[in-house]
């Protein structure tokens, strides 16, 4: 009866500190230091401290450490499973372990060489789990110098103190958990800018302000993104759309509200002023100043700018959705006026997004209904005398624009998700004129046809392309398949299966406008790649500039010690042609030997090389 009501007096102890007014504000590491001051003083011990496991088990960390003569002081200390094996199980075992004669009990014993040894703990140990969840954190370990006998009120005290330090630490990683969800819902991973959901957020809330306070929404674009990706690989481009995120966010300036990454490479600045028009084109003159200066990448400096669109509230929209969209408009008008530049939102701009829209409607038509024509470039083997191959460009001769090239048009198709629909029609449109050429007695060379990732990582791409070989009685190996680096970065199963699939109908693959990453080339080892491209931006200012001839010697060397031949694309002179062909690449492409052609044309030249 004496231990119930001993154990009764511990535990009133214990709920009237942690149910006490000030307790519930503390800190976790407070609250822990409370509990080990009083665990100490209720039972009398010379010592308590927390101990935390590590993550993989494998040692104990002192974390918090209490004496009554000295109170909290931290002395770091670590055991290791590997010293101390019965120890470890014990405590994983047991539920709770003590014993009045820790150098002889044989699942303490070993603490004696390195631990005991330090004369800070004595012959008597007793240990309490602490959990986190239902993960073992730790124990609760209270020593005394000489021996001692604990109680059943003891063990139960030391008990309920470690499952009092368990139900904080559980309650503690629930608030983390909240603030870490509230940090994911509102904010972006990669950049840890705030995200659109959060800015739609303070929109609404600057909306709910009186009229009087207006604001601007900036919507910034990085330039020319996806060449910076396909020339010199992903890794750069990541690093260009970080340091773009840094500038925004490092900009200082009055009236700046909030910065969020609404795209893969697109920004928004939510900016509060005066009813100053000058001051805001000054402040959008500003932010383009620092952001637009060069980047230093692995000691390379690129030019990377942005275009930026405004719109401000209330005067060009009123609602959250619609000045979004007319900052956005605003971006891509910028864009079409050359770049590197700020345009606000009008009455102009607007016009500009409808004839955006009615042009994507038109590509709609277009690809639905034939409107679309594949030019071919042929090829050149290394002595730029035999036509090997040809690659299939798509060109639009628009009704009233005239022919418009891929770079006018393909950007419109990726924005408005077409690039898949695209991709399919340019197949069946080549094997329709490798069918067209056999009938006129012609034999095609293996055409190459780009695919964007879109298209590559469709599950059902090795059956669509398997049906046109069948519908047209074409061979796997009369097409080659090239597709820039980004479509095949993620290496993942579908993709895998899509490629093998692809190459065991004889078909091979490629990879175009190949940039300069290490990592592109390993990934051929795994992935059924037997060509690649060098970007024409390495070939065009060779052999003068070294560090382009650095890079293609590189590609070439490497690419022949996996196997692969190599295509460098935008020969336009002899000595481009003649430096390449003393470097051992393999084939040649570009205006040097020909340009983009119809199909009867290239029909035609077909025609004279038998005669």
């Amino acid at each position: 009866m004496e231990q119930v009501q001993t154990f009764f007096s511990y535990h009133k102890a214990l709920m009237q500190l942690v149910h006490g007014a000030s307790f519930s504000g503390l800190s976790q590491r407070k609250k822990w230091e409370a509990l080990l001051a009083l665990c100490g003083e209720l039972l009398n011990t010379d010592s308590v401290a927390i101990w935390s496991m590590s993550l993989c088990g494998a040692s104990l960390n002192r974390e918090l450490y209490y004496q009554p003569q000295l109170g909290h002081h931290y002395i770091p200390y670590t055991l290791e499973r590997a010293q101390h094996p019965l120890y470890f199980s014990a405590l994983e075992e047991a539920e709770i372990l003590f014993t009045h004669d820790v150098i002889h009990d044989p699942r303490t014993s070993s603490l004696q060489a390195c631990y005991l040894g330090t004369a800070v703990v004595g012959a008597s140990m007793l240990d309490a789990p602490i959990y986190d969840g239902n993960r073992l954190y730790g124990v609760l370990c209270l020593e005394n110098d000489e021996q001692r006998r604990w109680s059943l009120a003891d063990i139960a005290c030391a008990a309920a103190f470690a499952d009092t330090i368990s139900l904080i630490n559980t309650h503690q990683a629930w608030l983390n958990s909240r603030k870490e969800l509230d940090y994911i819902t509102h904010h972006d991973d990669f950049t840890g800018l705030q995200n659109q959901r959060a800015l739609q957020h303070r929109m609404q809330q600057l909306m709910q302000k009186p009229a009087s306070h207006g604001f601007a929404l900036f919507w910034f674009d990085i330039d020319r993104l996806n060449t910076i990706n396909n020339g010199m690989g992903a890794s750069v481009g990541d690093a260009v759309v970080s340091e773009i995120a840094a500038r925004l966010r490092g900009v200082q300036l009055p009236g700046k509200d909030m910065v969020a990454r609404v795209g893969g490479d697109e920004f928004t600045l939510l900016y509060c002023w005066t009813d100053d028009d000058h001051m805001l084109e000054a402040t959008v003159a500003s932010i383009m100043e620092t952001v637009n200066q060069p980047l230093y990448i692995a000691q390379q400096k690129l030019a990377v700018t942005t275009s930026v669109g405004v719109a401000v509230y209330p005067n060009d929209a009123d609602d959250i959705a619609s000045l979004l969209r007319c900052s956005e408009s605003a971006m891509y008008h910028a864009k079409a006026c050359g770049r590197r530049q700020a345009q606000f939102y009008n009455q102009a701009v607007s016009a500009s997004a409808k004839a955006r829209f009615l042009l994507e409607n038109q590509l709609i038509d277009a690809i639905a209904n034939n409107g679309l024509s594949v030019f071919y470039q042929p090829i050149m083997s290394a002595d730029a005398q035999t036509l090997v191959s040809c690659e299939a460009l798509v060109r639009w001769p628009h009704p009233s624009a005239g022919f418009l090239s891929p770079a006018e048009f393909l950007p419109l198709a990726y924005e408005a998700g077409l690039m898949a629909e695209l991709d399919c029609w340019v197949l069946e449109r080549v094997c329709q004129d490798i069918k067209q050429a056999r009938a006129l007695g012609l034999s095609m060379p293996p055409i190459a046809v780009n695919l964007s990732a879109d298209t590559v990582m469709d599950p059902q791409l090795a059956d669509k392309v398997f049906n046109l070989l069948e519908q047209y009685q074409i061979q796997g190996h009369q097409l080659e398949l090239e597709m820039i680096e980004d479509a095949i970065k993620g290496d993942s199963n579908i993709l895998r299966q899509t490629l093998e699939q692809l190459v065991r109908m004889g078909i091979k693959l490629s990879i175009d406008d190949f940039g300069t990453g290490y990592s592109s080339l390993l990934r051929l080892k795994n992935l059924p790649f037997t060509k690649l491209k060098i970007d024409r931006s390495f070939i065009q200012d060779l052999p003068h500039n070294p560090d382009d001839c650095a890079i293609t010697l590189s590609v070439l060397g490497m690419a022949r010690g996996l196997g692969v031949t190599v295509v460098a694309e935008g020969v336009e002179n002899a000595a481009q042609e003649h430096w390449l062909q003393q470097q051992g690449c393999h084939y040649l492409q570009g205006f040097k030997y020909h340009r983009p052609m119809p199909v009867a044309e290239f029909f035609a030249l077909l025609t004279a090389a038998l005669a």
